[in-house]
């Protein structure tokens, strides 16, 4: 790991792996930095940085009083803080969350690419009725922490429903994580839900935008939203893959991107 200062003075800590030109690997809600491991064998001709998100795996000096505006601000502020200290123009490959993040960062930095893999946006009907933020906390109040990360689980990552889930979870190696994770994945919540998607987006790089099928159909219909507001873009839906597109099928989710950058 190596450290990066930040404009308030605060440390990015991120992961370095091979040599080339910059590529950061910005992980969603629900995963750790390790998120991203399974793919990099396939982005050996890159330089990979896999920073650590603030508040995934560090504290907050006051995270109940980090309100929804100021937890995507300080997200995209140390998306372009690292893309400032690399050499040459790097290209952004956000997950969900990071998949925002990353959009949001490339209207104010130079990069040269953004590859958006279902990026955690709510179309305007779906945002106005999203509680998801409030029934988390409400669990996590009550000290019940495992069942507000699996409310989480049941609404983005399993929409349609899944048997026996908390037999899916025992195997699930990132489980025990996810359940630290709880405040932090609360809060991005709120985020999302408070989170307006602009009619467009000053994005000058081109974006490849991705979903999959299996995924929530909220998030397809918010991925179409995006493609529309970018003013150079490109969709690609991948059939049988869901919210989890990356780490799920990275040979066919790889493919795609290859084949966008080489354009």
């Amino acid at each position: 790991m190596v450290t990066t200062q930040s404009p308030d003075d605060s440390e990015i800590a991120n992961e370095r792996h091979g040599d080339g030109q910059p590529l950061i690997l910005l992980h969603g809600g629900m995963a750790p930095r390790q998120y991203w491991h399974p793919i990099l064998p396939r982005f050996e001709e890159y330089s990979a940085v896999i920073p650590q998100r603030p508040g995934f795996g560090t504290c907050l000096d006051e995270p109940e009083e980090t309100s929804a505006e100021e937890i995507l601000d300080r997200e995209v502020q140390y998306v372009r803080t690292l893309a400032n200290t690399l050499d040459g123009d790097p290209i952004l490959f956000g997950h969900s969350y990071g998949a925002l993040t990353a959009i949001e960062a490339a209207t104010d930095t130079a990069v040269e690419a953004v590859l958006a893999y279902e990026p955690a946006v709510l179309p305007d009907d779906y945002r106005e009725e999203a509680d998801l933020a409030d029934r988390m906390e409400a669990l996590i109040n009550e000290g019940k922490r495992r069942e507000a990360v699996k409310r989480y689980i049941e609404q983005v990552l399993h929409p349609n429903g899944i048997d026996d889930l908390d037999s899916w979870l025992a195997e699930w190696p990132v489980w025990p994580d996810c359940v630290e994770l709880a405040e932090e994945v609360a809060r991005m919540n709120r985020a999302v839900e408070q989170y307006e998607l602009p009619e467009n987006l000053d994005v000058t790089a081109p974006v490849l935008v991705m979903t999959g099928t299996n995924g929530p159909d909220f998030l397809r219909e918010s991925a179409r939203g995006v493609h529309e507001a970018l003013p150079h873009s490109r969709l690609v839906e991948f059939d049988g893959i869901s919210h989890s597109g990356p780490g799920e099928d990275p040979a066919r989710i790889t493919a795609e991107v290859k084949a966008f950058l080489r354009t």
